[in-house]
């Protein structure tokens, strides 16, 4: 019994203790040209598209705002951009926003966020609890050059077996995929 309870009790603490964090990152389709582009002028659009039981819209809102606003603060993506929250998905917004900004030879992207927030999962693996944080971004790029879009998803999780992550991190997890996906040159 003893026995047992000491290989119990090894096993859990090398559960716990292997609690890193890892990052991936999936592009669909891959692989993506950057969209970001030091000498250009862009206009972005961001809007979120949240499941039906969605939790907390607000605070991830707010969150997702945060993390936009910051990333084309730091990032150099473009040589000047306008941020814009659409709060409906109109696709006729996006078009004639789109026409008004090609003929100024400016760049519009639309960010629809389909997921942003903490994940956790018991049972899955050997530490009983695997967690992390993860965003689903959808991404379209209108050029004056092209006739459609360019639309890809990105999606990127930050976790692994033993993290716990709530929702302090969700700024710059936004960030860092807003940089995995529109892949900024570094400064």
């Amino acid at each position: 019994m003893l026995r047992l309870l000491q290989s119990a009790c090894a096993a859990m603490l090398l559960a716990l203790g292997g609690c890193a964090s890892t990052t991936t990152v999936q592009l669909n389709p891959a692989p993506q040209a950057p969209v970001c582009g030091k000498s250009a002028k862009a206009v972005v659009f961001w809007t979120t598209r949240w499941r039906a039981d969605q939790k907390d819209v607000p605070a991830r809102e707010a969150a997702a705002a945060d993390g936009i606003n910051l990333f084309f603060k730091k990032s150099g993506c473009f040589k000047s951009v306008s941020i814009q929250r659409l709060h409906q998905d109109s696709m006729e917004t996006i078009h004639t926003a789109a026409a008004e900004a090609t003929t100024d030879q400016a760049k519009v992207v639309l960010i629809a966020i389909r997921e942003l927030g903490p994940t956790v999962r018991i049972g899955g693996s050997p530490a009983l609890v695997e967690g992390g944080t993860e965003v689903v971004l959808d991404i379209s790029e209108y050029e004056a050059a092209k006739a459609a879009p360019r639309k890809f998803t990105v999606a990127w999780r930050n976790g692994g077996p033993g993290v716990l992550k709530g929702v302090a991190s969700l700024p710059q997890d936004m960030q860092a995929a807003l940089a995995a996906g529109l892949q900024p040159s570094a400064r």
